[in-house]
């Protein structure tokens, strides 16, 4: 679950909202300078969790950004991830199966585009950008 400014992780019999800034990049690495002072504050608050503990919260917490970024991203966030790690093929099959649920998001068009035009399919790639064009348009007309 997510608010504007923080991600809800149940960690056993707690519920803790992490906030959303500790959060930084596509991958949603954790910044423990932004995350140091969360740690003390819930440890101070419930002295029995442990440092250990605390990683295994944390760690959900990132695992719930990156689902709720992608989600909120239709996708594109977790291609752009997939492709900083080198991984160009899954980021692709990542886009199309977003698109085979919203097949009329112009921008995951866009990106797909971007994607197989780095994976040398220029000619695949120049067709997802003009599906992108053509939606756009359509929504363009529909406002």
């Amino acid at each position: 679950m997510s608010q504007a400014d923080h991600i809800t992780v149940v960690h056993g019999s707690l519920t803790v909202d992490v906030p959303r800034n500790i959060f930084k990049g596509p991958e949603c690495t954790i910044d423990e300078d932004r995350a140091a002072p969360f740690r003390r504050m819930i440890q101070d608050r419930y002295p029995w969790i442990t440092d250990n503990s605390m990683t295994v919260l944390l760690n959900k917490a990132r695992k719930e950004m990156q689902r709720v970024r992608d989600e909120e991203t239709n996708g594109r966030q977790h291609s752009t991830a997939l492709e900083s790690q080198g991984k160009l093929d899954e980021a692709i099959a990542h886009m199309r199966r977003h698109l085979e649920m919203d097949p009329s998001d112009a921008d995951s068009w866009y990106r797909l585009g971007e994607l197989l035009c780095r994976a040398g399919k220029a000619e695949e790639g120049y067709k997802a950008f003009n599906r992108g064009r053509e939606l756009f348009g359509h929504q363009k007309k529909d406002r």
